[in-house]
């Protein structure tokens, strides 16, 4: 299966990259493996929210939550990454990777997924593309937000 676009950093099979956390998984057991940890992750996530929100007054507006678990999430997936590449565990294609990687922390949040492209496109020698896409992700991503947002209230 291919994407249809080669990330830079695709030929690294050190560390996580999006590529890496794909490449064999277009079978049942993967499939299965990323739903599982897709609902822990989501599970996760809403009881992570409900607990900072508990410890906060009900006047609070920041959203603290979720910031909390943006953190949260990019810390469990450089620690993860981390690992893959000083001690060589999670290897590309592998349930255990598929599972944490792509399941639980794409359930927990996606912000990690982006954290750790931004810092392996950079690690790697691609700064632009790591300034590149952490404007993209802002701009579009809010940008998406506010055409959404707009197109439900036209209706």
């Amino acid at each position: 299966w291919n994407p249809g676009f080669v990330h830079p950093a695709a030929n690294n099979r050190n560390g996580y990259n999006a590529l890496d956390a794909i490449g064999g998984w277009m079978n049942l057991e993967s499939i299965i493996l990323v739903g599982a940890g897709g609902f822990l992750g989501a599970i996760a996530r809403y009881l992570l929210n409900l607990g900072v929100e508990q410890l906060l007054p009900p006047t609070t507006v920041f959203p603290y939550g979720v910031l909390a678990i943006n953190v949260a999430g990019c810390l469990a997936i450089g620690l993860l990454g981390g690992l893959a590449t000083s001690h060589g565990v999670f290897s590309a294609g592998t349930g255990s990777r598929v599972f944490l990687f792509v399941g639980v922390l794409g359930g927990f949040t996606t912000f990690s997924a982006f954290g750790y492209d931004t810092l392996t496109l950079a690690r790697d020698g691609y700064a632009l593309l790591a300034l590149g896409n952490v404007a993209l992700q802002i701009v579009l991503g809010l940008g998406a937000v506010w055409v959404g947002y707009k197109l439900a209230v036209m209706t």
